[in-house]
């Protein structure tokens, strides 16, 4: 797992050495905005589980998954 989540940093920074910088700003913009909608949905229909994320907003599972806990990660969702 540990070898694993070393490959994903360096892929990141891979993309990030090569990537446009506007697209970077755009992308992270883009994760702002579906955070707070995200957050908007948990208020206004608990419990949310993955798989209803995932349908309601066109994200994978995995994705789905992901946003869940690095929002309650960084104290955004309780």
């Amino acid at each position: 797992m540990c070898q694993k989540l070393v490959d994903r940093v360096a892929q990141s920074q891979q993309l990030m050495a090569v990537a446009d910088p506007e697209l970077l700003v755009l992308f992270e913009d883009w994760l702002d905005e579906l955070e707070q909608e995200v957050i908007a949905f948990f208020v206004h229909h608990r419990p949310v589980n993955p798989e209803t994320l995932a349908h309601n907003f066109g994200l994978s599972l995995r994705g789905a998954t992901f946003l869940i806990s690095k929002l309650q990660r960084e104290g955004k969702l309780s």
